[in-house]
């Protein structure tokens, strides 16, 4: 180690020119001869240098940084991570951007003033957006002037273009309902903590398949979960007050599924004999519970990898193909559905 070196340092030592040098550097060897191509690896090596990052994105007018906010409701999390759904893809977006030579900074808000006026403080390169409602869509598009790309939103009727990148919930919501349907069930409810966005479209899936089978459709048989934070008792009692009213629960999620399961199983009711249960995102809850939960796929990772390469794609000014992508979503069958 002979301490700090930089470029034009490395090609007067080489007699080149720094372009060549910078080249190396930024892995465009095909633009050097591969003996000055060996000579320059040698010197880095010998010197331990390392780009200056901050110097690059500079030049570049860029920042390296990727922000992921995401708008998580107060009352159902105390910390948004712990769901098994939000860190799987915290965690498979962080790999892609770093993947690309960037960096993730993260924002986790209640309050979509909060996360505008702390993400326009980061000079991010691009945005990617979670559990925004039509509101929040419109506000960011006045506010911000990044590119953005929004995961799971459903923006009905806005006068402007957004890029999306989502699952067919309301396919999910219909084809697991069938599934119930078709298993002999006919007293099915829907448990949620909320009708808008993804999981209105699983309630609508729902009803469409209610309609399809002439099955009647009661508002009660709708049950509308109230989280208060970590503390899941009251939710938990709201299902156990209802699940002798019926012999299959739909769960808009395996979060809430799997928690469900385990109250009613130490309440002493047996599942799937006396109630079927099912939820939504095949996640590792769906397969910590026993009987192993039966749900709809949907592959967040994927979901991930095609929403950093749009984000990239928009933010290099290319073709990021279509603005609504869909993703496919299939039952995965497991044990916790009785075949009446």
């Amino acid at each position: 180690m002979h301490g700090m070196i930089t470029i034009k340092k490395m090609a007067e030592l080489l007699g080149t020119s720094t372009t060549t040098v910078s080249n190396v550097i930024h892995g465009k060897e095909g633009e050097v001869s591969p003996v000055m191509v060996e000579k320059v690896k040698k010197l880095i090596e010998e010197y331990d240098y390392v780009p200056n990052r901050n110097a690059r994105n500079l030049a570049s007018n860029r920042s390296g940084i990727i922000g992921l906010a995401m708008k998580a409701s107060e009352n159902k999390y105390d910390n948004f991570v712990k769901d098994p759904f939000a860190g799987e893809l915290i965690g498979a977006v962080e790999r892609f951007v770093r993947a690309k030579g960037y960096f993730t900074m993260l924002y986790v808000s209640s309050d979509i003033g909060e996360i505008i006026s702390s993400v326009s403080s980061w000079n991010v390169d691009g945005l990617i957006l979670l559990g925004m409602q039509k509101e929040d869509g419109e506000l960011l598009n006045q506010k911000m002037k990044k590119p953005m790309v929004f995961v799971d939103a459903y923006f009905e009727d806005v006068p402007f273009e957004y890029v999306n990148v989502g699952i067919d919930d309301r396919k999910g919501g219909r084809e697991i309902t069938e599934y119930l349907i078709q298993s002999g069930h006919q007293k099915i409810a829907f448990l949620a903590d909320n009708c808008m966005g993804v999981d209105y479209q699983r309630f609508m899936g729902y009803r469409d398949a209610l309609a399809s089978a002439g099955l009647p459709w009661k508002e009660d048989n709708f049950i509308r979960l109230k989280p208060s934070g970590a503390d899941l008792s009251l939710i938990l009692s709201q299902a156990y007050e209802r699940a002798r009213d019926f012999t299959a629960f739909i769960c808009a999620s395996d979060y809430y599924a799997a928690f469900i399961l385990n109250d009613l199983k130490d309440r002493g009711m047996k599942i799937p004999q006396e109630l079927s249960i099912v939820g939504f995102d095949d996640n590792v809850c769906s397969r910590l519970v026993r009987p192993a939960l039966t749900t709809v796929h949907q592959d967040v990772t994927e979901k991930s990898r095609i929403t950093v390469e749009k984000l990239f794609h928009i933010i290099n000014e290319e073709d990021y193909g279509a603005n609504l992508e869909q993703l496919p979503v299939f039952i995965v069958e497991r044990s916790s559905v009785r075949k009446m």
